[in-house]
């Protein structure tokens, strides 16, 4: 395989991705809400995109990406308001876990994140525009999209528009529970209200807020643009809040946003999915605190295809970790071996491992399929170099390699390696 096959919500299908420019991408993946701590589901889906931007640049793509903080929705102010705290001081713990924690799991993370707080002037001219083409309206004082007004909306999820009630009904929420689908109208611009407290601001559509729903196509307009490549986020996302991006963005544009969205399923704990009722929300320091190093729950956390579910049960975590470091030993081994100019000629070692690596991460960014490839081709290598059979000078070229292929992996630990010569 060739060519890099990504499955596309939009689509339903796996597809040959292209980028809009050549050589270029345009990636938004969506980033975390900063009220809460995150858990380990939520760093599931920031691996997948992880692995994605680096195999992007792997690919020779210069790759200019953005990840969001939302720190003024509902459940911020609410949360801030319950503890005695001002929104500024409910976020800064949870941004710098999520920046330890990134670093631990070894996620890169743009130099500059923007944050919902930063980028109101954005999201005011943005309701502006909606306005003026007639898909939002003010009633008392909120101002709401009509996504009726939009042609093709909820296209991303499949939504039957059938089902959309003929009286007018509007929601004033940030965000509701559950994985159903709001029928109506959907809020853009909070008001000021008293139980905001400070968090408001003086703008050209009058004292408020933007809503969570226009927030991340704010900031991507403002960073990125009206026109990007690629959209990721977790699969929850796909019940409103993406179909609402899309809408504001082309409602505004009149252009296509994006052609290509990617979706990263539930994390399980025991079969069965994380909530604060079951009491079985895990986080990273829980993982840590049962003995398993950073680098082991990055690669349970990729060990399954991202769009599915995955189920964090010990035995399968004991497993995992095991075989990760028993591969570890040997990409160690390759790198302090011998030097063998002597060896049997014949082959390209380095060539192999590179065609099976990229095969497996091209269809669909199978990073468990390229981890046994590897595996596999470490296993035939180190015994090929203990019996002086590996061919002259592969040694090398495996190590440059693996090097490579880890700094998307990011488990291997080749960067540690020195290369004996």
């Amino acid at each position: 395989m060739n060519e890099l096959r990504l499955y596309n919500t939009r689509t339903d299908k796996k597809e040959p991705f292209a980028a809009r420019t050549q050589g270029r991408v345009k990636l938004f993946t969506c980033g975390p809400s900063v009220y809460r701590r995150q858990h380990l589901g939520n760093y599931r889906t920031y691996l997948f995109e992880d692995v994605l931007h680096k195999y992007l640049e792997y690919l020779g793509f210069d790759v200019q990406r953005v990840i969001n903080f939302t720190d003024i929705e509902d459940k911020a102010i609410e949360e801030a308001r319950e503890e005695g705290l001002s929104v500024e001081e409910l976020r800064r713990p949870v941004e710098e876990a999520f920046f330890r924690e990134s670093e631990m799991l070894g996620i890169h993370l743009p130099n500059e994140i923007p944050r919902a707080s930063t980028s109101v002037d954005s999201a005011v001219e943005l309701i502006q525009v909606l306005m003026e083409h007639g898909h939002a309206y003010r009633h008392q004082g909120d101002i709401f999209f009509d996504p009726l007004t939009y042609e093709g909306f909820g296209r991303l999820f499949g939504l039957d528009m059938s089902r959309w009630p003929d009286r007018k009904v509007r929601f004033r929420r940030d965000t509701y529970p559950g994985q159903r689908w709001n029928l109506g109208d959907f809020i853009l611009w909070h008001k000021r209200r008293q139980e905001d407290g400070r968090v408001w601001w003086e703008t050209a559509i009058g004292q408020g807020r933007p809503a969570w729903n226009i927030q991340d196509a704010a900031m991507i307009k403002k960073h990125l643009g009206f026109e990007i490549d690629i959209h990721t986020g977790g699969i929850d996302n796909l019940y409103r809040h993406h179909d609402y991006t899309l809408a504001i963005m082309e409602g505004a544009s009149g252009k296509s946003f994006c052609p290509w969205w990617l979706h990263g399923g539930h994390l399980l704990v025991n079969g069965r999915k994380m909530s604060k009722s079951k009491g079985n929300v895990t986080y990273m320091g829980d993982l840590l605190e049962w003995g398993f190093q950073p680098r082991h729950i990055r690669f349970f956390l990729l060990s399954g295809p991202y769009r599915d579910q995955l189920d964090l049960r010990m035995p399968h975590l004991d497993e995992r970790a095991g075989y990760l470091d028993r591969i570890r030993r040997l990409a160690g081994r390759l790198f302090i071996g011998r030097t063998n100019e002597a060896g049997q000629a014949g082959g390209d070692p380095a060539s192999e491992l590179r065609a099976a690596f990229q095969e497996r991460m091209n269809d669909n960014l199978d990073f468990a399929g390229a981890f046994d490839a590897i595996a596999d081709h470490l296993i035939r290598a180190v015994s090929l170099d203990q019996t002086g059979s590996l061919p002259p000078g592969s040694r090398s070229k495996l190590c440059r390699m693996l090097r490579k292929a880890d700094r998307i992996l990011g488990v291997l630990g080749c960067a540690e390696q020195s290369e004996t010569r």
